[in-house]
């Protein structure tokens, strides 16, 4: 299978065939890895990373992975660039895309990323976007499918704000694969329309299903899997903390809901996570709103510690998995790897 020359804005773009050629090539490049074998294969190719938005894993993943395939990085932090600033994305896109092989992309607005792909001339990866995450349901996937042993007909259920970046982009990967998407969220937080109509066609030739629904307690009911992700993202206002816990606090991911899934069940965040009272943001909520909810007082937001801390959770196999599957989305789009 020959991916050269592609771009990963989201996985809508990706045959499930496509999918698990990433998959099996991340598998074999994680394998090499763990023995000490270099696989130093893309030695004359230099990536930049333009990131808006900081982020520990998705920076330290493309720099990690492209140093272990032999490749140069330049990274572009926040304040690093002039892109939409004084200069145009479209402008960028062309400078960048004469320097180096390959962008990768983690910002605000999934047209920016787009207007990337369309001027820069050479491979663009979305590291996150308001509306996709792409390279982290890549990472997910593989977790899955070392855990389980196969991806089709896993159940998974997402709970929380479900129509943002990880809600949009776990739906379109469980229907790619043949998996059971259920979305446990309040009704206003249900991913698009459109695109939930878009995934069921999809479901309907790989056998997944999509399913949304409010009840917290039916969602995590026999599943495979259950996913969370934080209640306010990067960037938004402190103000709206009030207004998601009032409205999610029902939705957290604690002993009581994990109990109702399958005995074999496991966790998953994409990390970071509010399960303590160890970050300032988190002593800041406990101190605000914790008389009015028992778990926020001891800083629990979206998952409670005694989950994230159980046998089941597996969010740092995750977060190792992000270099792996990152570093195969790049060697497939700038070289000819076989698996």
């Amino acid at each position: 299978m020959n991916l050269k020359g592609r771009h990963l804005i989201t996985l809508l773009d990706y045959s499930p065939e496509e999918i698990d050629f990433l998959l099996k090539l991340s598998k074999k490049l994680k394998d090499q890895k763990k023995k000490g074998i270099s696989h130093k294969v893309l030695t004359d190719k230099n990536v930049v990373l333009l990131f808006q938005k900081d982020s520990t894993r998705t920076r330290c993943a493309f720099e990690v992975g492209a140093l272990d395939l032999g490749m140069g990085v330049t990274y572009i932090g926040p304040t690093g660039s002039q892109m939409g600033k004084k200069e145009s994305v479209k402008d960028t896109a062309r400078v960048l895309g004469r320097m180096y092989d390959g962008i990768e992309f983690r910002g605000y607005l999934q047209s920016d990323v787009e207007m990337l792909a369309q001027y820069s001339g050479v491979p663009v990866w979305n590291g996150l976007t308001d509306q996709y995450h792409p390279t982290q349901i890549l990472a997910d996937l593989l977790t899955i499918w070392e855990k389980f042993g196969h991806l089709k007909g896993i159940r998974l259920t997402y709970f929380g704000d479900a129509r943002n970046n990880m809600g949009n982009s776990l739906m379109i990967g469980c229907a790619k694969m043949g998996m059971h998407f259920t979305a446990a969220a309040p009704k206003d937080l249900w991913p698009n329309e459109k695109l939930v109509e878009r995934c069921k066609d999809i479901a309907k030739t790989t056998g997944a299903t999509i399913t949304l629904t409010e009840n917290a307690e039916l969602g995590a009911k026999d599943v495979d899997v259950l996913y969370t992700d934080v209640w306010v993202s990067m960037g938004e206002p402190k103000e709206v903390w009030q207004t998601r816990i009032e409205r999610l606090h029902g939705y957290q991911v604690n002993m009581k809901l994990l109990n109702l899934a399958k005995p074999t069940a496991i966790f998953m965040h994409c990390l970071p996570a509010f399960h303590g009272l160890d970050t300032e943001v988190g002593q800041e909520i406990a101190k605000t709103f914790g008389d009015l909810y028992p778990n926020v007082k001891k800083g629990s937001l979206e998952v409670t510690d005694e989950v994230i801390e159980s046998k089941q959770s597996v969010v740092f196999d995750e977060a190792e998995n992000r270099m792996h599957t990152i570093k195969a989305v790049m060697y497939a789009t700038l070289g000819e790897p076989r698996v």
